[in-house]
Formats: C-alpha cells, structure tokens, sequence
C-alpha cells in the first residue's frame, strides 16, 4: 500500500499488519532529457511491482528518493533511520538504475534492482520469483 492510503485514526491499529517499508531510488542526476527521466521511472515502477503486487498486505512503499547518485547513500540511510524509528521492522529499497551497495546503506535489508533480478523476472514484468523469495527469506529469518 501507499504511504498516502492511511489515515492517522487507524494507522495505530493497523501498524502491526505492516512490517516492511519499500523506500524507492529512482537515481536521476538531472542531465536526463525528459524521455529518459520517464524510462527510468518506468523502470521503477516494473521493479516496485515486483515486491509491491504479491504482498500488498504487509508493505508500505515510501515517497521515492528522485535524484541523487552514489552521494544519495547519506540521505538514504537518514530515511532508512526514520522509517525504522517510525516501527517499519523491514526495509527494502528498490532502485530503477543505481546497483547499490549494501555496504553503503547500512541499515537495508535487502537491494532490489533491474540489474539484480531482471533475468528472474521471465516474461511477465509484473512478477519476479527470485524477488518474492528474498523477501519470504527475509521474513523467515527475521533479520
């Protein structure tokens, strides 16, 4: 579910059902001509779909982080920081473009890009086994 699909009035009741947040990186510098900003939100929104349409009931995706590259990482853990002190148990970053380093965001607990996961996504854009299975592991584990 989107951030914006909550109502403070029954936020502290549903919490519990809503572990995981999916923070976004779209990863623009702002040299991109227009076309390319748009492949690349296209892009994130295919890899959002991956995690966002199979647990709808447990994932909350955050604003996206539009621009920044490698230097982002700072303002990527500072969000990661908040969502977690906000009671967000699990947090998943997506990224249309960026191969980030999960030595840089410390505090993630799982990275999911084109680069990662695209040849498990098979034919179907809107789902990636490989994708569902890092999650579910995740969940299991409990990290």
């Amino acid at each position: 579910m989107k951030f914006s699909e909550f109502e403070a009035e029954t936020w502290d009741e549903m919490k519990k059902f809503f572990d995981t947040c999916l923070l976004p990186v779209t990863g623009l510098t702002g040299s991109e001509a227009p076309h390319e900003a748009a492949e690349r939100l296209e892009l994130l929104r295919d890899v959002m779909d991956w995690i966002e349409s199979p647990f709808q009931g447990r994932v909350v995706t955050y604003p996206a982080v539009q621009y920044g590259g490698a230097e982002a990482a700072d303002q990527i853990n500072r969000i990661i920081q908040g969502v977690r002190q906000a009671g967000f148990i699990y947090v998943i970053v997506a990224s249309a473009v960026e191969e980030l380093n999960e030595e840089l965001l410390s505090g993630v607990n799982l990275i999911v890009t084109p680069q990662r996961y695209a040849k498990s996504a098979g034919q179907r854009k809107s789902q990636n086994p490989a994708v569902q299975e890092q999650i579910l592991r995740l969940w299991q584990e409990g990290k």
